[in-house]
């Protein structure tokens, strides 16, 4: 089973962009049939998917925020990185990296231990 590490700024000012890294551990991102995704939880509310990216490079984003996300890849690094721009205080969540097998809509069976991002000047 792959681990996950999310690691990134925790602190982000209004209007700028967020990049997070995921730095997989125990399998490849180019692994056949993996899928690689970003989640967050704002406080008090649910898990929201935010974008997947698949083994072949394909990319699958929340229509919600669709404009603001991109999710890359580094092959050689074994990281995929989240970016999300025009970043507001409704963006404040904890952040997770997950992956899955079969689909980009497969459940995820492994996961980051999160990592907390809040906007605020």
């Amino acid at each position: 089973q792959v681990q996950l590490q999310e690691s990134g700024p925790g602190l982000v000012k209004p209007s700028q962009t967020l990049s997070l890294t995921c730095t997989v551990s125990g399998g490849s991102i180019t692994e056949n049939y993996y899928y690689w995704s970003w989640i967050r939880q704002p406080p008090g509310k649910g898990l929201e998917w935010m974008g997947t990216r698949g083994y072949t490079g394909s990319t699958y984003y929340s229509p919600s925020l669709k404009s603001r996300t991109s999710i890359s890849r580094d092959i050689v690094k074994n990281q995929f990185t989240l970016q999300l721009s025009s970043m507001t205080p409704e963006d404040t969540a904890v952040y997770y990296c997950a992956s899955g097998q079969g689909t980009w809509y497969s459940p995820y069976d492994s996961w980051g231990q999160g990592t907390q991002v809040t906007v605020s000047s």
